[in-house]
């Protein structure tokens, strides 16, 4: 599969105002082309970007064999590069292709609410008028590389495309591992007031093929009280380790943070606060990305075959929770999503797979099979029918990798030894059931009759 990375570096040489005149200009003949290929949709339609492009250009572009096209956009934006256009076309060619789809399915939703007799309130897609884009720096035609923290770049400057010479941070590009990646065109990035390069890589990576029976997985349960709670099973159900990872500081300033949000919309009314969210969101950034880089580590160390995740599902708010306690399940739900895609990012490079499994009752139910249990106030601890006071979130983990070894079990047999096995393990019946103890019970009746190698 292919993978791709993006290493952002700030630009140390320059001031803003070198930049934002190019940043105009390509935002401005972004919106001419959406124009162009929305009024002419009806001969782009079903057509390839790159089939796109060349008719688009010669609607628009002026040339000796070309010399009065439908649309001048030679005449408004004069000397504009080569490259550039194409890029702002085919970027022209996505926007308008995806409001003509949303728009589509709006029209086929109205339809279907008319004839169901049914009120239809939502409003249909519009096509946008500005475009927060970033224009990308072709190499030779407007990226030349000097050094490794040098460049020459084309900028639009005093009314005309001149070539100027830039210096960016490369801490950035010396802590990556990417010799043996590919290196694509680089864009030019604005956050804030400040401009970065930003250069992607992409690399063909195979993702390892460890057979069931030789697999060690780490599952992952993503908890409240915790951050993340992971243990390394095997397909026997034998647990070889676990780990507890959490950020305690970061969520007791986030709590406190989001409480003064609040506080101040109570008193102010709905207020932007960008003060406020700044704060949350790098809060926010960090629980995630430390958790998923912890995570990825404790993969490596036990040389992990797969990561096992719970199906998160659409987000369910809780009826009569308002103001902070409402925002603040918003926030861990959102959380959850960013470590499950930072680790798939990151997993996907290492060549470990990522697995997800139904979330029902993985929590409710006790890992021994004895049933359901019972939580105290914090949620953070289990008791189990047989009076035995465990972890929460540690045997949910538990219950995690089970159901994801008990399914790939079953998936290698045919239906008529499924239903022999049901027969045997009949805890194996419901999926939304398995705990460990179904694991270890399964394991046993495929001992007996050595299908396990099978498997």
């Amino acid at each position: 599969m292919k993978q791709v990375k993006t290493i952002k570096n700030k630009i140390l040489s320059h001031s803003e105002k070198s930049f934002e005149p190019t940043l105009i200009i390509y935002r401005e003949a972004l919106k001419f082309t959406v124009d162009v290929v929305n009024k002419e949709w009806s001969i782009l339609e079903g057509s390839s970007t790159k089939e796109a492009i060349r008719i688009i250009e010669k609607l628009m572009h002026q040339t000796k064999s070309n010399p009065s096209p439908k649309y001048n956009f030679t005449l408004c934006f004069y000397k504009f590069p080569s490259y550039l256009r194409r890029a702002a076309i085919s970027k022209s060619f996505g926007i308008v292709n995806s409001y003509r789809s949303n728009y589509k399915n709006w029209e086929n939703e109205k339809s279907k609410a008319i004839a169901d007799g049914k009120a239809f309130n939502k409003k249909p897609s519009k096509l946008g008028v500005d475009y927060n884009e970033f224009p990308v720096f072709y190499k030779d035609n407007m990226f030349i590389r000097t050094d490794v923290d040098e460049a020459k770049i084309k900028v639009y400057l005093n009314h005309d495309w001149v070539w100027v010479k830039v210096k960016f941070n490369n801490k950035n590009l010396k802590n990556r591992n990417i010799t043996d990646w590919k290196e694509n065109n680089p864009t030019l990035i604005k956050v804030g007031k400040k401009y970065f390069i930003n250069f992607s890589y992409e690399k063909e990576i195979k993702l390892n093929k460890t057979k069931l029976k030789d697999q060690t997985i780490i599952s992952v349960d993503l908890g409240i009280t915790n951050s993340a709670v992971c243990s390394v099973m095997r397909s026997d159900g034998t647990v070889i380790g676990c780990r507890f990872i959490n950020q305690p500081l970061e969520k007791d300033r986030l709590r406190i943070t989001v409480n003064k949000l609040k506080k101040a919309q109570r008193l102010s009314g709905k207020i932007e606060a960008p003060n406020y969210w700044r704060k949350i969101n790098g809060l926010q950034n960090h629980i995630k990305v430390n958790t998923a880089v912890e995570i990825v580590k404790f993969a490596d160390l036990h040389q992990a075959s797969v990561i096992v995740f719970e199906y998160l599902g659409k987000m369910k708010l809780p009826s009569g929770v308002y103001g902070a306690k409402r925002l603040r399940h918003k926030l861990h739900y959102w959380s959850k999503i960013g470590i499950q895609s930072k680790v798939e990012e990151m997993a996907h490079y290492r060549g470990i797979r990522i697995r997800r499994v139904n979330a029902k009752y993985t929590s409710a139910l006790a890992f021994d099979g004895s049933g359901e249990v019972k939580r105290n106030n914090k949620k953070d601890l289990a008791t189990f029918k047989s009076g035995k006071v465990y972890h929460a979130d540690l045997s949910a983990s538990y219950n995690i990798g089970a159901r994801y070894f008990v399914r790939e079990i079953l998936k290698s047999f045919s239906e008529k030894k499924r239903l022999r096995l049901k027969a045997k393990v009949p805890s194996i019946v419901a999926r939304t059931r398995l705990t460990l103890a179904s694991l270890i019970s399964l394991h046993q009746a495929l001992s007996t009759k050595g299908a396990l190698t099978k498997a």
